[in-house]
C-alpha cells in the first residue's frame, strides 16, 4: 500500500527555497548596485540633552579616518573603520555607521550619560556614567549631576575605565539610586566622604548633615529618612537637628542644634514606624555637660546652718 504524499510539507519546502533564492538574488543586486553608488550625503544623529560632543567633532573624526566622503564610491569607504574611530572617543558609548541605497551615510551616536561628578582626595576631577565607568570631564559641557568629594581615594587615569575602590562603587550605587528617584534627585545635591569613610548626603532643603554610612541596605536607609521627614520634621522643625544619622537600619539617630552657649548637647534616637504616622523620641543628655562659668554653684544645707549659727552669735554679742 502506497503512502499518501504530504503535499503540505512539499509546499512549505518549496516556499522556503523560493524565499531563500529571492534573498540571494536581492543581496547580489544590492552588492552590484553598491559598486556603482557614490556617497551623496552624510547624516549625523546625536540624540539626548547632553552635548559632550558636537557635529563638528564627528566631522573631524570622519575626515581624519577616511578623508572626504561625499562624491566617493561607497565600496571605497571603510564604514567599520569609521565606526571604530568614533567609538574611541571617551564621551561616546555606542555608534552605528551604515549606508542606504540612496548613497547616504548615516552616523548614529549615543553619548555616555554621567550620573556623578567626583573630585577625589588628590583633586582629580572626573565623571561616573550610568554604566559605572569613569569618564573625563569636558571643556565644552558641564553635566548637571551630583557632586562627590572628600576622602575619595579612587584614581583616574584620564581615560574610560572601571571603578577600583569599594568607596567609588558605593558612591556609584548611591548616585544611581538617587537619580532614579525623583524626590531624592530634587532634594540631594552633593555626596561627601568624611575622615571615617562614611558617606554624607548634603540636602538642598535644610542644613543637616545626613550620615548615610555605606551603600548597604540603601533602600531601607532612604525609606527611614523619608519616614523621618514625614513624621518628625513637621513636629520639631527643620532647624532642630544638626545631624541625622541613618547608617543604622532600625533607627534614626539625631543630634540637636545648640540653642545657646549654656545648652547641653542632646542626642535623640527617633524610632520610626514606617507603617503609620507615629514616631517616638528617646532623648539622652550628655553626662559630661556641667554648669557654665556664669552659674553659681549650689549651697549645701550644712553651709547654710553654719552661716545661721554665725549670725545668731553676732546678735548675742550685740
Amino acid at each position: 500500500m502506497l503512502k499518501r504524499i504530504n503535499w503540505k510539507l512539499i509546499f512549505k519546502c518549496f516556499a522556503w527555497v523560493i524565499c531563500l533564492s529571492g534573498v540571494v538574488v536581492l543581496m547580489s543586486f544590492v552588492s552590484v548596485k553598491k559598486h556603482t553608488l557614490t556617497c551623496t550625503n552624510v547624516k549625523i544623529l546625536i540624540p539626548g540633552a547632553d552635548n559632550f560632543i558636537e557635529r563638528e567633532e564627528i566631522d573631524a573624526i570622519l575626515k581624519q579616518s577616511q578623508g572626504k566622503l561625499i562624491g566617493r564610491q561607497l565600496e571605497d569607504i571603510n564604514l567599520e573603520d569609521i565606526e571604530k574611530n568614533i567609538k574611541a572617543n571617551p564621551y561616546i558609548a555606542f555608534s552605528t555607521v551604515y549606508a542606504d541605497m540612496d548613497g547616504v551615510i548615516h552616523v548614529e551616536i549615543q553619548q555616555r550619560q554621567p550620573i556623578l561628578r567626583v573630585i577625589n582626595f588628590n583633586s582629580q576631577d572626573f565623571y561616573i556614567d550610568r554604566n559605572g565607568l569613569k569618564m573625563p570631564v569636558s571643556p565644552n559641557f558641564t553635566a548637571n549631576v551630583l557632586v562627590a568629594n572628600g576622602k575619595i581615594m579612587e584614581h583616574f587615569s584620564g581615560r574610560v575605565d572601571t571603578l577600583i575602590t569599594d568607596m567609588a562603587r558605593d558612591l556609584y550605587k548611591t548616585a544611581l539610586y538617587i537619580k532614579q528617584d525623583t524626590l531624592w534627585d530634587a532634594q540631594i545635591e552633593q555626596l561627601f566622604v568624611d575622615d571615617k569613610g562614611d558617606m554624607e548626603l548634603v540636602p538642598r532643603v535644610g542644613n543637616q548633615r545626613i550620615i548615610l554610612g555605606g551603600a548597604d541596605s540603601l533602600e531601607v536607609k532612604m525609606r527611614n529618612l523619608l519616614a523621618f521627614y514625614k513624621q518628625a520634621m513637621p513636629k520639631v522643625g527643620w532647624d532642630t537637628y544638626k545631624t541625622i544619622n541613618i547608617k543604622y537600619t532600625n533607627q534614626v539617630v539625631c543630634e540637636k542644634n545648640k540653642i545657646d552657649s549654656s545648652a547641653t548637647q542632646v542626642k535623640t534616637t527617633v524610632k520610626l514606624d514606617t507603617a503609620s504616622n507615629n514616631s517616638q523620641e528617646a532623648i539622652q543628655e550628655n553626662p559630661d555637660a556641667g554648669s557654665t562659668s556664669g552659674d553659681k554653684p549650689p549651697v549645701s544645707s550644712t553651709e547654710q546652718e553654719k552661716k545661721k549659727d554665725k549670725t545668731d552669735t553676732r546678735k548675742n554679742k550685740i
